[in-house]
């Protein structure tokens, strides 16, 4: 539809930023937060801004929207980065990387079995995250084709995935009764509840935070208000008009992002291998995008004169 093209900016907006906070998460890694601390801090500003703009909320309509926003929390809060992190601990991020990109596949396979018919694709994008994951594949190796076996390191970062693929599952039954904003900060609030009890083992060190550091100001302003809030927000907007699978094929971006900003960066080379995964990855989204697109029945008339 014509009015669908500023959601699809909206989602590709989305994952161009999500593509460099890595920067700004090795950064704070650098500074002495640790994984869970960045992430505890990120998701409370931005609930405290969003709860700060929009105080005035209602009870939940049913016990099961407010089941569905805590397991929204937990999928595409603290479980998802909590097993994305540890997996970036044990396993190579470019292995890993790869993993994360199996999210739009997982979230086809997941789309059928709880959406059922609510959310249609063809063989065109079947296709389509072939080649995508394809490049995805060239970007994150970069012409170093290094494979290293981490089975826990694996199986956390599909683990990770499958979490952000439930994620979008859970978006799309919620965006029936409530507002994105109002999606977006009850899924800040599971994902910090969820969180809290990690720090039962590895305790808050408060102390570790200082917003007298720029450094550490600007990186968890910019993940907490940037990337978190203002991403979050957008991306479940988008989830709510181009549904699941649709919207989740733009995920396959993000590496091709990350290898753009570790050259702007870090001044990572980039190899032509590398340049062609990203031509695959470009091919394959707009090839999915194809297999989303209404089609008339062979029986059906294109026009009626009346």
């Amino acid at each position: 539809m014509k009015h669908n093209g500023i959601h699809h900016i909206l989602a590709l907006t989305a994952v161009v930023i999500w593509g460099t906070t890595f920067v700004s998460t090795k950064i704070l890694l650098r500074e002495g937060l640790s994984p869970a601390e960045i992430m505890f801090f990120r998701f409370l500003l931005a609930y405290v801004v969003l709860k700060a703009a929009s105080w005035k909320t209602r009870p939940p309509l049913r016990i099961k929207d407010e089941l569905l926003f805590a397991v929204a929390g937990i999928t595409g809060g603290s479980l998802y980065f909590l097993t994305e992190n540890t997996a970036l601990q044990i396993a190579p991020a470019s292995d890993v990387a790869l993993l994360l990109a199996t999210s739009p596949i997982l979230t086809v396979w997941l789309s059928k079995a709880w959406l059922g018919r609510t959310e249609r694709s063809d063989r065109s994008s079947g296709w389509g995250a072939l080649l995508a994951l394809s490049g995805v594949a060239l970007v994150v190796y970069n012409g170093k084709f290094v494979l290293n076996i981490h089975p826990w390191g694996s199986f956390l970062a599909l683990a990770a995935s499958a979490m952000w693929a439930a994620y979008n599952i859970c978006l799309k039954k919620l965006d029936r009764r409530h507002t994105t904003l109002e999606i977006t900060r009850k899924v800040f609030f599971y994902g910090l509840l969820t969180l809290s009890p990690v720090f039962l083992f590895t305790p808050l060190r408060t102390g570790s935070l200082s917003l007298h550091d720029p450094v550490v100001a600007y990186n968890l302003l910019f993940l907490g208000l940037v990337a978190s809030l203002f991403c979050y927000a957008i991306w479940n907007k988008a989830v709510e008009k181009l549904g699941t699978v649709r919207t989740s094929s733009y995920i396959y971006l993000v590496p091709l992002v990350s290898l753009v900003a570790s050259a702007g960066v870090l001044h990572e080379k980039i190899t032509p291998l590398a340049i062609a995964g990203a031509a695959l990855i470009l091919g394959g989204v707009y090839v999915a995008e194809r297999g989303f697109r209404p089609k008339l029945l062979p029986d059906t008339p294109k026009t009626k004169c009346l």
